[in-house]
């Protein structure tokens, strides 16, 4: 069984986040979406309710699980078994940031691989930051997120 690690913050999880999971899904007998705790960023929503947002939006998709890590990624990818560690690229400037820490996860753990993947163009210019601030502006975001993380934004910037 390969396994692959599609490790991010999403706070929230989007649509374009959930294109590159159905793709990573066709590539590998099991994913898991691995909700980071960065103390280095502050979050609008909270691990455990990263988590949930992204177990609801991933419903449904077979070899498809959430979890969440603190620390090392490569470490967690090791304990998982992973083969693989799938990023999203959207422009050039996501392939600048993200071929540092493919580079060193592979100078950490060589036998995990690291695979980008694109998502579909209407996904490419949608954002995590974009949405919080269009959802905080009073702004649609339907488009651009599952169901229950619409309600919960609205929940959170509702006065």
């Amino acid at each position: 069984m390969k396994t692959a690690i599609y490790p991010g913050s999403f706070d929230p999880i989007t649509n374009g986040h959930l294109d590159v999971v159905r793709r990573a899904a066709k590539l590998f007998d099991r994913v898991i979406v691995a909700v980071a705790e960065n103390a280095e960023k502050q979050p609008l929503f909270t691990v455990a309710e990263r988590v949930e947002l992204a177990r609801a939006a991933v419903r449904g998709l077979k070899g498809v699980e959430v979890d969440h890590f603190s620390g090392l990624l490569v470490d967690y990818a090791q304990r998982k078994r992973a083969v693989a560690i799938v990023r999203g690229l959207r422009a050039v400037s996501d392939f600048e940031y993200e071929i540092q820490f493919a580079l060193m996860n592979r100078k950490l753990a060589p036998q995990v691989e690291t695979m980008f993947l694109a998502p579909k163009d209407e996904y490419t210019f949608v954002s995590s930051r974009l949405i919080k601030q269009i959802a905080r502006l009073g702004g649609r975001i339907g488009c651009f997120v599952p169901r229950e993380v619409q309600a919960a934004l609205r929940r959170k910037f509702s006065p």
